[in-house]
Formats: structure tokens, C-alpha cells, sequence
């Protein structure tokens, strides 16, 4: 009698399985969903008071960037 319980209960899982609707694939993120600062001429550029969230700033400077070269050895010892 047990036997029977679980080929029930495979077959059940089975036809869950192929009858279970499939989620549609998502499309690939597209440029205008992504909120990056941007670098735009003729873009107002908001003065903001406080701590406030902006969605995609336009970004005039950014700091003084410096690269520095990765200097160690490697292979043999």
C-alpha cells in the first residue's frame, strides 16, 4: 500500500511539473534604465540642501583621480 502512495505522489509532482506555467524571459536592461550620472552639456544641475536621493545627476567633477601602477613579483620563488 505505500508503494502506491508514492507512485501517486511522483506522477502528481510530474504533472505540477509540466503543467506549472513557465515565467517569462526579462529583456536585457536597456541605456535609459539605468540611472548613471551623465555628463551632459545644456543639463541643469539641481542645488540640493540636506541629504537628498538623486535618480541620475548630471556630474560636472569628480575628484582628482589618480591611477597608481600594481608593482609585485610573482611566479618562482
Amino acid at each position: 500500500m505505500p508503494w502506491t502512495y508514492i507512485a501517486v505522489w511522483i506522477v502528481t509532482t510530474l504533472i505540477q511539473y509540466a503543467l506549472a506555467p513557465k515565467p517569462p524571459k526579462p529583456r536585457p536592461a536597456g541605456l535609459q534604465d539605468i540611472d548613471a550620472p551623465t555628463a551632459e552639456e545644456g543639463r541643469p544641475i539641481p542645488v540640493v540642501f540636506g541629504n537628498v536621493l538623486l535618480k541620475s545627476p548630471n556630474v560636472v567633477w569628480y575628484g582628482d583621480l589618480r591611477t597608481t601602477p600594481i608593482k609585485s613579483k610573482g611566479g618562482k620563488k
